[in-house]
């Protein structure tokens, strides 16, 4: 209870504009990851998910995550 509290009044603080709670560090970590490339598999792992389509949702979000694949 206490560490959600404090994290919401950081939020408020911070100006976000939207109620902040916990398990946005843990999204925040997952498009992290996928931002600098990792593996979606490595970070299905790493998450703890079960089901893959769990983890893809970040990778979604990432639509420069593959820039550079290709050399032309």
């Amino acid at each position: 209870s206490a560490v959600r509290k404090i994290i919401a009044r950081a939020g408020k603080t911070a100006g976000i504009g939207l109620p902040v709670h916990p398990h946005m560090l843990r999204h925040a970590c997952g498009y992290k990851l996928a931002n600098d490339g990792h593996d979606t598999r490595a970070i299905q792992h790493y998450m703890g998910h079960k089901n893959i389509q769990h983890t893809v949702r970040y990778t979604e979000m990432a639509p420069d995550r593959f820039n550079g694949f290709w050399k032309d």
